[in-house]
């Protein structure tokens, strides 16, 4: 029992629930956000009600209710639209704020045994330790 509690008390399990509760929480707004402005913006600009889902076809006495594809796609990439320029973009742009500029990597030079990218000051390989002359960087 004392393994299983230690199981559920793990930093990943709680960060999993919670990822997964505020996930699900964060899709009911989305969809509703869908739903009661985007869906209608879409019936306006193409002169229709905007409530695709009704909409069907028959041939020979089969319907192909083809609305409800419709509807779904409509709304798939308006979620799409609204999570991507809502959250990816913002965070993709927090993150590269934040994000400690790369250090400028000190010059490479190739072994000339095993052709493995080495500094190019080193006068050993550190692949197969074979002695390199050492190369004269310009002075800057």
């Amino acid at each position: 029992m004392k393994g299983f509690r230690s199981f559920l008390l793990r930093g990943n399990v709680v960060d999993l629930a919670v990822g997964i509760v505020i996930g699900a929480a964060f899709t009911a707004v989305v969809n509703g956000f869908v739903t009661a402005f985007l869906t209608p913006i879409v019936g306006l600009i193409t002169k229709s009600t905007g409530d695709y889902s009704k909409k069907s076809f028959t041939v020979n006495h089969v319907t192909f209710p083809y609305g409800t594809l419709v509807a779904a796609a409509i709304s798939f990439v308006l979620i799409a639209a609204v999570v991507y320029f809502c959250v990816v973009l913002p965070v993709n742009k927090l993150h590269a704020r934040f994000t400690p500029a790369a250090e400028p990597s000190a010059p490479k030079k190739d072994c000339p045994e095993c052709l493995s990218s080495i500094p190019a000051q080193a006068t050993r390989c550190a692949f197969c330790t074979a002695q390199v002359p050492v190369a004269v960087l310009p002075k800057q």
